[in-house]
């Protein structure tokens, strides 16, 4: 640090006058140095730098690549720096110290001033790419011993880069440089150089200049047509002779746009910006949520080099989009590619370039839809239906029976069984399905093949024998769905889903959800032999669990009981004549209403119109 507070690097690299580079030694062909490489080196006429020379590019818009000014001409005669052991760049070719260059300028003999504190740095962090934004500011801060604003922090290439209004920032900065540790054990490093404020301070504008900007844009919009017309803007005499310039691509100009747009003119339809020399996107992507309406949108005659640009503001439902008159629209072969990529973006896209497209073929997934209520169950023939209704009754009755021993005859010899639940769960003795966890042979999650071998049980004896020592159960028979998926002379199989619980917990959480695979071959006459059993068990959901034994299911019996009276055998049998279900089920409803005819119709009515009777209630005894 100097004598005024200014910060300079090893060497004194200024270059303020010619006839500095004449003493020995400091020639013009010396060899270049990091400052050297880092600015803009002056006119031949040994002027000073000019002050929007690093931000503007020739049109004076501010490009965020344009930080780095250009390299001079390299020299291949020049002077070679000497190799020293704390040289800017290490082994690996990357910085390993920090360099502060001050530019000299009009305040060099200036003392240490208000001013001078509070100039502006740029903080460059080379390779800081690899590294998350909140992280390196994060690190950064930690470790700095004087708090820090970054203001308009980016990346640049593979560099990170931002800036501060202090020097004593910048020198808490410099102190840090490599004592921070990246990944794979990199120092990070961290350069600063004195610089012009950014443009998105720079550039601010004032109060007045919004208010300007305010009124022009009222003369321009048509409120019969809800359209705003800001083309070729930045001429408009009412802004040029206010010496006001609205540029696009200058984030300042485009909020400022944004913002009275969004105060005044949300409900805007069509908007249009052509001849603005726009190269970029990205702030008009802020307006997407401020005007949902916006449908058109003429870009005509701007620099828009890619379609990539198109990607910020794809979230626009656009029906038509001027795009002529930019670069990017002689990068496709042809016409019908053209269209192709535009409308990938616009999906609702009626008119490009003021021609007529065809009408999109999409499914607008916005349009809010009903799906159709789920159907019942399938059997594919009324025989098939029969006998697996059957089926499903008798081996029921005997698996929530307290001895599930009976089931041999349901198994075939050579018969397996598996039990899967969907998830590992971490603590298996904490999960509400942690009894059937060690069961559960879920093969997504279980990669041991021995364990798999062992956890499939074969031959009826270990099957029956498995199936006892799961928990106690009742299952909700009207809860049940078959599916018949597959029916050959001698092979069925059916899928079952439905609810049950377990009838030693009194809590709601024992109602599990189930579905129950059964592939199954012909024994005897009627009956089926199952070969293959999968049972699948999950948590039931609350939906599930609010419909689970709403309706419950009567006592299987071949006739009703004896002791009904005369009249009450005669309502039977004309309220099962007429509601389709059998002799069970409808003395069931008649004696939950007590034998109130009408009462049980009208119930009867609405359960079958909200799904809730079983297929098990209209089959007919045999």
């Amino acid at each position: 640090m100097s004598e005024d507070g200014r910060y300079y690097s090893e060497h004194d690299d200024r270059v303020g006058n010619f006839t500095a580079h004449k003493k020995k030694g400091r020639g013009p062909f010396r060899g270049k140095m990091y400052s050297d490489i880092n600015h803009r080196p002056r006119s031949r006429g040994g002027g000073g730098l000019n002050p929007r020379m690093r931000f503007e590019d020739d049109d004076g818009d501010v490009a965020m690549n344009d930080y780095e000014p250009v390299r001079p001409r390299y020299s291949p005669y020049g002077s070679r720096p000497s190799r020293r052991p704390d040289s800017w760049y290490d082994r690996d070719g990357g910085p390993s110290s920090i360099h502060v260059t001050v530019k000299p300028g009009a305040e060099r003999g200036a003392s240490n001033s208000a001013s001078n504190r509070r100039g502006w740095y740029k903080i460059t962090i080379p390779h800081g790419k690899a590294y998350e934004k909140s992280w390196l500011l994060s690190s950064l801060e930690a470790k700095s011993s004087v708090p820090f604003t970054p203001v308009q922090f980016h990346y640049d290439g593979n560099r990170a880069v931002f800036f501060v209004e202090d020097s004593t920032a910048a020198s808490a900065l410099r102190q840090i440089s490599r004592k921070i540790t990246g990944k794979d054990s990199y120092r990070i490093a961290i350069l600063i150089d004195q610089s012009n404020p950014p443009p998105s301070i720079a550039n601010e504008l004032k109060a007045e200049e919004i208010e300007h900007i305010r009124q022009c844009m009222s003369k321009r919009y048509d409120g019969s047509q809800q359209a705003l017309d800001l083309n070729s803007i930045r001429s408009d005499p009412d802004l040029v002779s206010q010496n006001i310039e609205v540029v696009f691509n200058r984030r300042n100009s485009m909020r400022t746009i944004v913002k009275i747009i969004e105060e005044n003119i949300p409900e805007l339809l069509s908007l249009n910006l052509g001849n603005n020399k726009l190269h970029r996107l990205d702030d008009l992507a802020e307006l997407i949520s401020k005007v949902p309406n916006l449908k058109i949108l003429n870009l005509s005659r701007n620099e828009l080099r890619s379609e990539r640009d198109l990607d910020k503001i794809k979230g626009f439902k656009l029906e038509e989009l001027w795009l002529e008159g930019n670069p990017l629209c002689g990068s496709f072969r042809d016409q019908a590619t053209y269209v192709s990529a535009v409308r990938e973006k616009f999906p609702k896209l009626l008119r490009l370039d003021g021609h007529e497209l065809p009408p999109p073929i999409s499914f607008d997934l916005e349009t809010p839809t009903t799906l159709p209520s789920c159907k019942g169950s399938y059997f594919g023939t009324e025989e098939i239906k029969v006998l697996v209704t059957r089926f499903i009754q008798q081996y029921y009755s005997v698996y929530d029976s307290t001895d599930r021993q009976g089931l041999l005859d349901a198994y075939h010899d050579a018969a397996c069984c598996s039990l899967s639940i969907p998830f590992s769960p971490q603590n298996p003795a904490r999960s509400s399905l942690g009894e059937y966890f060690k069961e559960s042979r879920n093969v997504k999650k279980l990669k041991d093949p021995t364990l798999r071998a062992r956890l499939l049980k074969h031959t009826r004896l270990n099957v029956v024998a498995f199936l006892n020592e799961l928990p106690k159960t009742q299952h909700d028979i009207a809860s049940f769905v078959v599916d018949v998926s597959a029916q050959t002379n001698t092979l069925l199989c059916f899928t079952i889903h439905g609810v049950f619980k377990e009838v030693d917990s009194k809590s709601r959480e024992s109602v599990r959800a189930f579905s129950r695979v059964f592939i199954a071959v012909p024994a005897g006459n009627t009956g089926l032999c199952i070969v293959n059993d999968q049972l699948f068990i999950r948590n039931a959901t609350t939906e599930e669990i609010r419909k689970a034994f709403v309706t419950p299911a009567p006592t299987p019996s071949s006739s009703p009981v004896p002791t009904l009276t005369a009249p009450q055998q005669e309502m039977l049998q004309a309220f099962s004549l007429q509601s389709g279900m059998n002799i069970e089920w409808s003395q069931k409803c008649l004696q939950d209403n007590e034998w109130d005819f009408n009462q049980a119709a009208h119930i009867f009515t609405q359960l079958k119109a909200e799904g809730r009777i079983p297929e098990i209630a209209f089959l007919k005894q045999l």
